[in-house]
């Protein structure tokens, strides 16, 4: 029974943040954060259900290059140290611009969270290059929204 009660308790964190994000609607302050899957640039699968602090999110090639400079140069344990999710809009890249993204990604020691399937980040405020900002609380509960040129990308990980 137990087990079955926790399984449907996953399944609602997964489906009503799905049908929340049909209608369209942007994420917005006071908003929960829902949990989501995906898979990093290891292929590895990745399943959020709570506990970051801050979700930082690359909708573009260039903003998504500052970010992943600047998170190159604080070493593999920052976004865990830091609480924060980094992801990265890969869909609708080309074949080949992923023949050439994909093996450099993969040398990142950070982990990069990708935004592959259509509609992934369609709750997601976004400003052309600018990287997305999620603050939340320890309750994942949406405290503030910002966005960062990518020449500030290490604003967009500083704690607020």
């Amino acid at each position: 029974m137990k087990f079955a009660l926790r399984g449907l308790v996953l399944w609602l964190c997964l489906v009503v943040p799905a049908l929340r994000a049909a209608d369209g609607r942007k994420y917005a302050v006071g908003d929960a954060f829902a949990a989501f899957s995906t898979k990093d640039q290891h292929d590895k699968p990745f399943a959020y259900v709570g506990g970051a602090r801050r979700i930082v999110v690359s909708f573009e090639m260039d903003t998504g290059k500052a970010a992943n400079g600047f998170l190159e140069r604080q070493g593999a344990d920052f976004l865990g140290r830091t609480q924060t999710l980094f992801i990265s809009n890969i869909h609708g890249m080309p074949g080949i611009a992923r023949t050439f993204a994909m093996p450099k990604m993969r040398r990142y020691p950070h982990r990069i969270l990708l935004a592959d399937a259509e509609g992934f980040l369609a709750r997601y405020p976004e400003k052309e290059n600018h990287l997305t900002v999620v603050t939340l609380d320890d309750q994942g509960v949406i405290t503030d929204l910002s966005f960062v040129a990518k020449k500030d990308a290490p604003k967009a990980f500083a704690a607020k």
